[in-house]
């Protein structure tokens, strides 16, 4: 333990003390320092090469927006493992809620001898996606689970064998979901043969396009019409925000217009709301601003507070299409994240979580907005909620062929690392910085980042 903890204890769970973290930024040794250094190279001799860390400090404990390293430092987190932590780390009832079931029973197999919290995550799922139509779900381990499942319904109940997705996309690191990605390096390359039958079509990306929602939706069906055919199509699977992508937001209308195609046509579409989903956005799930209403809707990532979990939830003849035994898996709605599951829907609702969520837009763009009118690189500031992110461009371009400049992010995310802000690095052609901290950040912390960003910029 180090001296930045204090342990507490919850009623229920007199076993499982709960730490709390001094919510600040502390840099005290070198980034990494010399204890994650020493971990570095037992990693280097035994971890695959092929999985990669963005920043090699070894963590020792986390708690609402701050991350702690083995030597000490305390990281501002705005990347929250990705969008997993949403309500922040080691939220006290989730803890509580997966230690408690853990003394109850671990794994019986749902498909063996079912249990009640499988099904009550099942019952908010259906309450709180999108739609007011009668809905059903599956429980899966991981987001590229998700797709895949999400893809294999589809395919079932429309008989059909294509797949499309949007240019900018990112869905898995699976055999489908790698070739469901626009980027191939490094998620596809030299893994080939990729799947077929996938299909990627123009997107909306108005920073860069100028469309509006419709005429980009026109461009992305007549794309499906001419390349795929509609009756050959079983789903499109969109990513409301894009994550790896860039954040990008679509045009207004352009999914509605792409859901009315897809209705008219039989096509499943499918929302790709790992990333963007569970309160992220100031809404449950990010479709909702768009005011649309996806058939299928798949959430990871956040729902289980960083549990390993995840969902496919859609339109209930949907998910029935397939045949008893067709779907699940061994550890696919596991108790012990289930039950911490149930406790994320419930801190949601007590803590009014979605206002968080909007606060944090408010002070991130009056911030980022702030930094904009101060640098001309940052070309476009886009995103929703705790969900929010600036594209880096070129000094002078902003304005014309908005030339990306990855090596703006790359420094910059760099400069920030070694002063205590873990900040994510994302875009088709890395010129994007993101935002994705916890609902837990207070507007201190963003301030206190923001002005680190500021200063990273002004040592470019």
């Amino acid at each position: 333990m180090t001296d930045t903890m204090t342990p507490s204890t919850t009623p229920s769970t007199p076993a499982a003390p709960v730490y709390t973290v001094t919510q600040e930024r502390r840099i005290v040794t070198a980034v990494p320092g010399p204890k994650s250094a020493d971990l570095q190279k037992r990693r280097l001799a035994t971890v695959s090469g092929g999985v990669a860390s963005a920043l090699p400090v070894y963590i020792a404990q986390a708690n609402g927006a701050i991350l702690v390293d083995v030597d000490g430092n305390q990281f501002i987190d705005l990347g929250a493992g990705i969008g997993v932590t949403t309500i922040g780390h080691t939220e006290t009832s989730v803890v509580a809620a997966a230690v408690a079931q853990t003394q109850d029973f671990i794994h019986t197999l749902f498909t063996i001898t079912p249990y009640e919290e499988y099904v009550r995550v099942c019952e908010l799922l259906a309450e709180h996606t999108p739609g007011d139509f009668p809905k059903k779900s599956v429980l899966i381990n991981s987001g590229a689970e998700a797709v895949e499942n999400g893809v294999k319904i589809a395919r079932k109940y429309t008989g059909r064998r294509a797949v499309a997705v949007l240019d900018h996309a990112y869905h898995g690191r699976t055999v489908l979901t790698m070739a469901m990605n626009y980027k191939a390096m490094p998620y596809a390359t030299g893994y080939g043969p990729l799947a077929s039958d996938v299909y990627h079509a123009p997107s909306s990306y108005p920073y860069h396009d100028g469309l509006s929602g419709a005429d980009a939706a026109a461009r992305t069906i007549a794309y499906l019409e001419k390349v795929v055919g509609a009756s050959d199509l079983a789903c499109l699977v969109v990513e409301p925000i894009q994550g790896e992508g860039g954040f990008m937001v679509p045009a207004e209308g352009f999914f509605t217009a792409l859901q009315t195609w897809c209705t008219a046509n039989g096509v499943v579409m499918i929302a790709d709301e790992i990333q963007s989903g569970m309160a992220r956005t100031g809404k449950y799930y990010a479709s909702e601003h768009f005011g649309w209403t996806p058939d299928l809707v798949l959430t990871a990532k956040g729902i289980a507070g960083g549990m390993p979990l995840a969902a496919v939830t859609g339109r209930a003849e949907i998910m029935d299409g397939s045949q008893p035994g067709g779907l699940g898996g061994t550890f696919g709605g596991n108790p012990v994240s289930c039950a911490a599951a149930i406790a994320v829907f419930e801190s949601i609702e007590r803590n009014d979580l979605l206002a968080e969520g909007v606060r944090i837009e408010n002070t991130l763009r009056a911030g980022l907005g702030a930094l904009k009118d101060k640098y001309d690189i940052i070309g476009d500031i886009r995103g929703r909620g705790a969900m929010i992110a600036i594209e880096l461009v070129q000094p002078g371009t902003g304005d014309t062929t908005k030339a990306p400049n990855a090596a703006a992010v790359s420094s910059i995310a760099t400069y920030a690392a070694q002063h205590g802000v873990l900040l994510l690095t994302a875009g088709t052609y890395g010129n994007v910085l993101r935002f994705l901290p916890s609902l837990a950040v207070t507007d201190a912390l963003l301030a206190d980042a923001l002005a680190v960003i500021d200063d990273a910029i002004a040592a470019l």
